[in-house]
């Protein structure tokens, strides 16, 4: 899908080639799900870019900018949405993206506006319900519930309460249903994840007025909650004229019993109890235990999924041919997860004796990963063990250390930086893989990669950029890099998972206790500063991103495993130090993403969360400035703890939102420096120098001048040079006029 996707942007593939490799993928998918055994195949979760952004065009919710349509959103419309460009119509500015609740996968925000209206716009779900009932498939349509989808959207321009936009959407979906009952579909999911959230009590009762209106005669309906528990919501779900409740056993395995206490004998429960947000392989036997004690529901009204979309875990386990054997058969992917749910709904069916081989075979595995000596590490514990309050402090305020940092680093006002990452150019990658094949020796590598480090430097020297970094040409990832320096990771050759659109990661998977055996970058940027005199940033990934972007081990608290990360990096940190680097940044774009979705449990986590940033962070002296960087999080709620962290410097998304990302803190009297991204990075459009002031003057609206920098939005590994080049010239330009400016005048 990605080479597809990415061949039709760039004018390789037609339309109508596109059309049919989203066929073939479809086709694969429904047939290795129904040949495994399910009883249902979904339909309407395969997104060219965004499952939000499906539902979005599906109601006819299109920003202005975008202009009109008629009959139909078009393909070409949609991927403007998304980035902004498309191979037909005019290049625009992109919806804002953020994360999927607290997960890694990013949606375009729904944008809605006081006179918001809705219509049916889009026959995708409906085109691909009759390409699988033509298949021979029993469908199972997905769609992204009314509520749901409201709470994500975003308000644009006058002010007013979205909720009341819920009279308006509702005809709508009762469009979608109804035409889906005539097509022959039973069942349809609605999902509603946003009920294992603190909801308000109008948006609470408004499920009710919502559920009661779209009752389709013929048609049952199984809302789906997933990613925690329904805590106290369940009376309010339990009443709804829904035909079944999914819940997510993983993560709130009470559910179960507390769902089948309060939902009529005639509703079906849905249990989710297969793992769809990390690798390991599932004890079906324990599994069992727990849908036992539930089977006193009828067959048909007992349900086995997985917890969640498997859009969150690898393909293939099938296909991993280097990893250890032993490593490997703890394991098990999206394949092997629906196979899974297909062994235990058999075993509910016939008994375990019918897959007595499984149970025994998945016990084993279990048993074998708890005593493995490889999982365990008593000096790396003891050292996590001894960490100290004193360990998390800097050694002054911020206040104080700007002063001496000012002195050393000696930069302009609106100081013009990047966020790290340049482009990973077909060479780059060529002799990462060559390297990897053994086509390469360790020495002709590094000669390359150097020479890749000296062509950036030069580059940002002749744009003029006043911090520079080495560009980052050696690491495959932001994280996988990290990890494969690391003890206690593990690492897969096809273990992509979606973030956004065509951008797929290949997260490490933390099997053990981490430690550092050697220092991780510091030959890379000391390279790097010897050629320049201005200073380099040296570039780290934070414990938090680390330990959120990698399939973490699950016999543990994740406090304990990020601990452990923190002393490593506080490691390359002093390393870094001491090779005379003076600006170190620590990113953590997954910083608010782990944050658990009850607000009852987000104390403790950023309590540890916060902690080990300032563990990793906090060891050098008063003129070694830190930054960290953090992108598409809305951060209004836990600005205090951003705060908290101390960074001298923080580097933030605000292009697709228009500076409005700033009024968090503005409104929390940050105290502390900000880079207000004006570069959106994640489309190919390059800004002007004119719209870039623009964004800058609303910042120092609202932020004083001597602590704003200049910098895009996140990293440049995705983009090409030439559109690096003109941006980033632009940018510096774009400081430049800031200087000259008189009301910014120091």
């Amino acid at each position: 899908m990605k080479k597809a996707v990415e061949a039709y942007w760039k004018g390789e593939l037609d339309r109508s080639g596109l059309v049919q490799a989203g066929a073939r993928l479809r086709k694969a998918n429904w047939a290795l799900q129904r040949d495994a055994g399910l009883d249902f195949v979904p339909v309407g979760d395969f997104s060219w870019y965004d499952h939000v952004l499906d539902m979005s065009t599906l109601l006819g919710c299109v920003p202005p900018r975008f202009g009109g349509f008629e009959d139909e959103v078009d393909i070409d419309t949609y991927f403007r949405m998304a980035r902004g460009r498309a191979p037909c119509g005019e290049s625009v500015r992109a919806c804002e993206m953020t994360k999927w609740f607290d997960t890694n996968y990013h949606y375009l925000t729904p944008e809605l506006h006081k006179d918001q209206e809705f219509r049916l716009a889009s026959a995708k779900l409906f085109d691909e319900v009759a390409e699988a009932q033509a298949l021979g498939h029993r469908v199972k349509p997905v769609i992204l519930g009314p509520l749901s989808w409201l709470w994500l959207g975003k308000i644009k321009g006058e002010r007013f309460d979205k909720l009341t936009l819920v009279d308006r959407v509702i005809p709508v979906y009762g469009q979608i249903l109804t035409k889906l009952r005539e097509q022959g579909v039973e069942w349809v999911q609605v999902d509603e994840p946003v009920l294992v959230m603190d909801l308000p009590s109008p948006w609470l009762q408004a499920f009710e007025l919502v559920y009661n209106r779209l009752q389709v005669t013929g048609l049952n309906v199984l809302l789906t909650t997933y990613f925690g528990s329904l805590q106290d919501n369940i009376d309010l779900i339990a009443s709804l004229p829904i035909a079944g409740l999914h819940v997510d056993a993983v993560r709130a395995p009470r559910d179960v019993q507390v769902a089948m206490d309060h939902l009529s004998d005639q509703k079906v429960l849905s249990v989710g109890i297969i793992d769809g947000r990390n690798i390991w392989r599932s004890d079906l036997g324990r599994c069992l235990d727990l849908l036992e004690e539930a089977k006193t529901r009828p067959g048909d009204r007992l349900w086995v999924a997985p917890s969640c979309s498997l859009l969150h875990t690898p393909v293939d386990l099938d296909q991993e041919r280097k990893l250890d054997a032993e490593l490997k058969s703890w394991l098990a992917f999206a394949r092997q997860k629906v196979r899974e749910v297909a062994a235990l709904k058999r075993a509910l069916d016939e008994g375990r004796e019918a897959i007595a081989e499984q149970l025994k075979a998945a016990w084993r595995a279990t048993e074998i990963r708890r005593v493995s000596k490889r999982i365990h590490s008593e000096s790396v514990k003891k050292r996590a063990a001894s960490v100290t309050p004193e360990m998390t402090q800097r050694n002054h305020p911020y206040a104080e250390r700007a002063k001496v940092q000012r002195e050393r680093i000696k930069l302009p006002q609106f100081p013009a930086t990047t966020i790290g990452s340049f482009p990973q150019t077909a060479e780059i990658r060529a002799a990462r893989r060559d390297l990897k094949a053994g086509r390469l020796v360790q020495d002709d590598y590094i000669y390359r990669m150097q020479r890749e480090i000296a062509e950036t430097v030069q580059r940002q020297e002749e744009y003029g950029l006043d911090v520079l970094v080495h560009g980052e040409p050696e690491r495959n990832d932001m994280v996988e890099y990290f990890g494969e320096l690391m003890e206690g990771f593990a690492f897969t050759q096809n273990g992509w998972v979606q973030s956004y659109g065509s951008r797929c990661v290949k997260p490490p998977i933390i099997y053990g206790d981490v430690s550092r055996p050697a220092p991780m970058t510091v030959d890379w940027i000391r390279f790097a500063q010897t050629l320049s005199k201005k200073p380099l940033k040296g570039m780290l990934t934070g414990p938090v991103t680390i330990l959120q972007w990698s399939f973490v081990r699950d016999d543990q608290p994740c406090s304990e495993t990020c601990t452990q990360i923190a002393l490593a990096l506080r490691d390359e940190v002093a390393d870094l130090e001491k090779a005379g680097i003076s600006i170190i940044q620590i990113d953590e774009p997954a910083f608010r993403e782990g944050l658990p979705l009850p607000r009852r449990d987000w104390e403790a986590y950023l309590e540890w969360t916060v902690k080990c940033f300032r563990l990793a962070s906090s060891g050098v002296a008063d003129e070694t400035q830190i930054h960290t960087h953090m992108c598409y999080s809305e951060f209004n709620d836990i600005i205090a703890a951003i705060a908290d962290l101390d960074a001298d410097v923080i580097t933030i998304e605000t292009s697709r939102s228009d500076m409005e990302l700033l009024d968090a803190f503005v409104d929390f009297e940050y105290p502390n420096e900000i880079g207000p991204g004006v570069y959106d990075i994640h489309s190919p459009n390059v800004p002007s120098v004119d719209e870039m002031v623009d964004l800058m003057e609303k910042a120092a609206a609202r932020v004083p001048p001597e602590r704003l920098w200049v910098n895009p939005d996140c990293g440049l590994k995705t983009r090409d040079w030439e559109e690096v080049e003109a941006a980033l010239k632009n940018m510096v330009e774009a400081a430049r006029r800031l200087r000259e400016n008189a009301q910014f005048a120091r």
